[in-house]
């Protein structure tokens, strides 16, 4: 069964590293994710991630499968977390928009609402990862500038990691991206 592609990755690694601070330790890609991917992330987690939308859910399983791909269980302590779409939990949205619309007192249910939050990635990442620290949900249309930027904001606050994701769910289709950076060197 063909989940995504996991892998270590040694040099070359994509132009957007830079290369003097930074090593590429693995790396994950599924776009579009295997037909079952949900349950192989239940088993992975040795449980199902409750109340999660599509897109934080398939967040999670790129960013578990990159750190299976590096040997890691977590993320180092200090490690930062950029997330960047074009499209964000585009079903959780649409769902709690027509929800309102059709309540009589306007308002969305609350589990539907919660999930509309990109913010949600965050938290379950949180949980699953065994991290805590500085994280963002990025809305962005060119990766490259974005994971520079990122880079840099590691280098200022001195991480010893970067977890980049790239998460995108737009009707049926889905794609998730993710790369661990590790810090080469400190000055």
């Amino acid at each position: 069964m063909n989940l995504g592609q996991p892998r270590s990755v040694s040099p070359p690694a994509p132009a957007w590293i830079l290369g003097a601070h930074w090593s590429l330790a693995a790396s994950f890609e599924a776009a579009p994710p295997d037909a079952r991917w949900r349950q192989a992330l239940a088993a992975r987690l040795a449980e199902r991630p409750r109340r999660l939308g599509v897109w934080a859910e398939l967040g999670l399983h790129g960013a578990r499968a990159c750190l299976d791909a590096a040997g890691l269980s977590g993320l180092p302590e200090g490690a930062l977390v950029r997330v960047a779409s074009r499209s964000g939990p585009q079903s959780a949205t649409h769902e709690t928009a027509a929800h309102a619309a059709r309540s009589p007192d306007g308002m969305p249910l609350p589990f539907g609402f919660i999930q509309s939050q990109p913010s949600l990635l965050l938290a379950t990442l949180c949980r699953w990862l065994d991290w805590q620290g500085d994280g963002a949900c990025v809305c962005s249309r060119a990766l490259p500038v974005t994971w520079r930027l990122a880079q840099s904001e590691a280098l200022a606050a001195d991480a010893p990691a970067l977890l980049l994701g790239s998460v995108e769910e737009s009707g049926d289709e889905l794609a998730t991206r993710w790369w661990l950076l590790l810090r080469t060197r400190r000055e």
